[in-house]
C-alpha cells in the first residue's frame, strides 16, 4: 500500500530541549494513524513539523510526496488540517467562513454539501460563536474537507467535548474513515483512539516507544483494553 506520509530521524530542538528526537514513522494511503503521547511530550510539534509550520533541525518529511517546507503550498492544496486550537473573526457566520475558506482553493469542495453531511445547514447563517461545542468540532472538520484533501490531520479533536458531542464527531470521523480518506489523528481518549486508528505510534519526549495496530499492542500487554496497554508501555518505559 502506497505511504501518504513518510518521516526519517526527525529531530526538532526548543533551545536546550529535544521536542521530538529522531522519530521514524509512515501513514500508508487509507489509513487512520493515531500518534500518542503525554501532554506536552511532542505530538503537537511533530504534526507542525509534518506540515512545514515549523523548522526542524535534523531529519526529512514527505508528504503526498512533497517536502511541506520547500512546497507548501502544492501541500496545502492537497491536505486539511484542524489544529488544536482554532478561532474565527467575531460575529462571523458559518456560511461566511465556509466562503472564507473556499476562496483559498483552486478546487474546493461545494460547502454547501458538506453543510448537510454534517448536519449543519440549518446553521448557515447561524455565528459561529453560538454553537455548541460539538457543532464548532463538526465545522472544524467541515472547514478541513472544503480542500478536498487526500490527507486530513486533526489534533485533538474532541478535547472538551461532553459524551454525545464526542460521539457525534466519531461518527463523522467513521464516515471518512469509510470513504477512504486517510487521517492523522493526536488524541488524549484512548476509547476513542481503540475505535477509529488502524495504527499508533506512541512517543514520549518526542521518540518512539511502540508502533503498531491496536489490536497488537493490547495483545502483546497484559490488558484487554488500549488504555491499559498505552499506561503499561508509558510505564515499562519509565521502568526501563
Amino acid at each position: 500500500m502506497e505511504n501518504c506520509i513518510e518521516v526519517k530521524n526527525l529531530t526538532k530542538y526548543y533551545g536546550n530541549r529535544v521536542a521530538v528526537n529522531n522519530l521514524n514513522l509512515t501513514v500508508k494511503k487509507g489509513e487512520v494513524f493515531g500518534l500518542l503521547d503525554p501532554n506536552g511530550a511532542g505530538k503537537s510539534t511533530t504534526i507542525d513539523c509534518i506540515l512545514g509550520l515549523k523548522s526542524f533541525e535534523n531529519g526529512s518529511v514527505r508528504v503526498l510526496g512533497v517536502d511541506p517546507t520547500n512546497d507548501r503550498k502544492r501541500l496545502f492544496e492537497q491536505v486539511g488540517v484542524q489544529l488544536q486550537a482554532s478561532s474565527y473573526q467575531g460575529n462571523i457566520r458559518v456560511g461566511e467562513i465556509c466562503t472564507e475558506i473556499s476562496a483559498l482553493y483552486r478546487s474546493p469542495a461545494d460547502y454547501h454539501d458538506l453543510l448537510a453531511q454534517f448536519k449543519l445547514n440549518q446553521y448557515l447563517k447561524h455565528p459561529v460563536a453560538k454553537l455548541s461545542g460539538g457543532e464548532k468540532q463538526k465545522l472544524s472538520v467541515l472547514l478541513a474537507l472544503i480542500p478536498q484533501p487526500e490527507v486530513l490531520f486533526l489534533d485533538e479533536l474532541t478535547t472538551g467535548l461532553d459524551t454525545e458531542a464526542r460521539r457525534e464527531v466519531w461518527q463523522v470521523l467513521t464516515n471518512l474513515k469509510k470513504q477512504g480518506l486517510t487521517l492523522f489523528l493526536t488524541s488524549h481518549y484512548m476509547d476513542e483512539v481503540e475505535v477509529l486508528c488502524d495504527r499508533v505510534c506512541i512517543i514520549n519526549q518526542g521518540h518512539e516507544l511502540i508502533t503498531d495496530t491496536v489490536p497488537e499492542l493490547i495483545r502483546t500487554s497484559p490488558y484487554q483494553r488500549l488504555e491499559e496497554a498505552y499506561l503499561w508501555v508509558m510505564k515499562e518505559e519509565i521502568t526501563l
